[in-house]
């Protein structure tokens, strides 16, 4: 299984978009053990939403629509509401 999740920090009004097969040790990775890379410069991160998927196409596909305009849109009215 594999789990198409969306990050947020609030206190850089940042979003990010993932896919993993597990999904805590992902998000620890984010906030407190990854070294390098986009997200460290943005912690602390909070999940606020996760689909969960049978097949890795089928994530990385959900993963490539959220990442368009219209699934950006989608993710800032979630964390707006």
């Amino acid at each position: 299984m594999f789990t198409v999740y969306v990050l947020h920090s609030e206190s850089h009004q940042k979003i990010y978009i993932g896919y993993t097969s597990n999904l805590d040790a992902r998000f620890e990775s984010h906030n407190l053990l990854a070294k390098k890379g986009w997200t460290i410069k943005f912690r602390p991160w909070k999940i606020v939403h996760t689909e969960i998927f049978q097949s890795k196409s089928e994530a990385m596909k959900r993963e490539k629509a959220l990442k368009s305009a219209k699934g950006r849109e989608f993710i800032w009215k979630l964390i707006s509401t």
